[in-house]
């Protein structure tokens, strides 16, 4: 379902995309082409800008034997290269995997989270990290960070050039109006969804390759309960990357849950114990 969610959303952005263009009068290359130079960028760079954003330094294995003890268990489980690992100088419990693919992937954890969880615990949240690189979401994400671009694209260059088919039509012109206010808005929303969409999923393949999904659950409401009161100097723009929203300290988690990147840490949770015991 959370796939099947996924491919939705996207579509919906697409399309959703197509009709601004046609209620702006204007090509979806245009913005598609300009999106795709910044993007694709982003894409194929996207290990490297996460890390540095994030201050991780790398780290060799006698460093922390544990997690390249684990990381490379559940790695060759699923068929998968080790990746790189790095660390977080943050009290914050945290983790996240980033690498445009299995072959370019990186997994970084905050000293944090080594202080606190069980093996058992820390085997879950990489396993739920590695899911992320399997699952190709940072394909997906880039996706619909590019579309999205494209909308916004297309919305403010009609704003300053001009935009409609038909401008002396009201009602066109309102259409048009309509789309250079809402299109921007819901494009957010539904990149929101998507990345939301990417951590159930995440969870559920993490919890498949362990097949503990308790393991899981229990450091989620170890880390849920942390990201809410030690804050973590994060940049916005990574902070979906992450297991928990790291910011959630800094927000008083006052956002609206459409524009969240993450789902409550509640609801993951129970997911979880649903694929453990099934449906209360």
């Amino acid at each position: 379902m959370n796939n099947l969610k996924t491919v939705g959303l996207l579509a919906f952005m697409a399309a959703l995309l197509g009709l601004i263009a046609i209620s702006l009068g204007q090509s979806i290359w245009v913005g598609l082409g300009i999106a795709a130079v910044f993007n694709l960028g982003a894409y194929f760079f996207s290990d490297k800008l996460a890390l540095a954003s994030s201050r991780a330094k790398p780290v060799e294995e006698h460093e922390l034997p544990q997690v390249y003890s684990i990381v490379r268990a559940l790695a060759t489980q699923t068929n998968m290269p080790m990746p790189r690992i790095y660390v977080i100088d943050s009290p914050q419990p945290n983790a996240f995997a980033t690498g445009r693919s299995p072959n370019h992937a990186a997994v970084a954890v905050t000293s944090g989270i080594l202080q606190i969880m069980t093996y058992e615990e820390l085997q879950g949240v990489l396993a739920h990290e590695l899911a992320h690189v399997r699952n190709r979401d940072i394909l997906i994400s880039s996706i619909a960070a590019m579309i999205g671009s494209a909308i916004a694209i297309l919305a403010r260059s009609a704003l300053w050039f001009g935009g409609g088919r038909d401008r002396e039509n009201p009602l066109g012109a309102v259409g048009a109006l309509i789309a250079l206010i809402v299109g921007p808005m819901a494009a957010v929303v539904i990149r929101m969804g998507i990345s939301r969409a990417r951590e159930y999923q995440a969870d559920r393949t993490g919890a498949e390759i362990t097949g503990q999904p308790m393991q899981l659950a229990s450091a989620l409401a170890k880390i849920g309960q942390a990201t809410a009161q030690i804050p973590m100097n994060v940049d916005p723009a990574f902070s979906q990357l992450y297991i928990d929203n790291p910011l959630k300290a800094l927000r008083g988690g006052s956002l609206l849950r459409m524009l969240s990147t993450h789902p409550p840490v509640e609801e993951r949770i129970e997911r979880l114990r649903e694929m453990a015991y099934g449906p209360r």
